[in-house]
């Protein structure tokens, strides 16, 4: 008798799909999802955010706080320069080809470096955040 019960049960569950209502979608979303593959030398943006930004002279300009994505690719990375301790610091969007980020094998960790220097960054136009 149990087993009849678990096996009602069952198939009610799965045919509660079928009997539900039709749902609406809105925007363009793809019919199906697409997988990739990720293979163990792609940069993720968990180790992008807080990487420290160094200069030529190797000196500490600023730090990556976030992604600007537009159209499926990144289009700014902003940086926090300036500031002591969260304050005074100014955010910047600067352009990723403008950002050296490699992985060093020989110290396992993401090292980002620019051709710039701190007071450029501060001088540079102060990004904010829409609202």
């Amino acid at each position: 008798m149990q087993k009849i019960v678990l096996i009602t049960a069952a198939l009610a569950m799965l045919a509660s799909p079928a009997l539900a209502e039709e749902s609406k979608t809105t925007g363009n979303a793809p019919a199906e999802a697409k997988f990739s593959t990720v293979s163990k030398d792609e940069m993720f943006s968990s180790k992008l955010k807080g990487l420290n930004v160094y200069n030529q002279k190797d000196e500490s300009i600023g730090e990556i706080t976030d992604l600007a994505i537009k159209n499926h690719q990144v289009d700014a990375l902003i940086l926090s320069v300036g500031g002591f301790l969260g304050l005074g610091e100014h955010y910047v969007a600067v352009s990723p080809a403008s950002v050296n980020v490699r992985y060093d094998e020989k110290n396992n960790k993401w090292l980002a470096s620019m051709n710039t220097t701190k007071d450029a960054l501060k001088a540079a136009p102060e990004f904010k955040y829409p609202k």
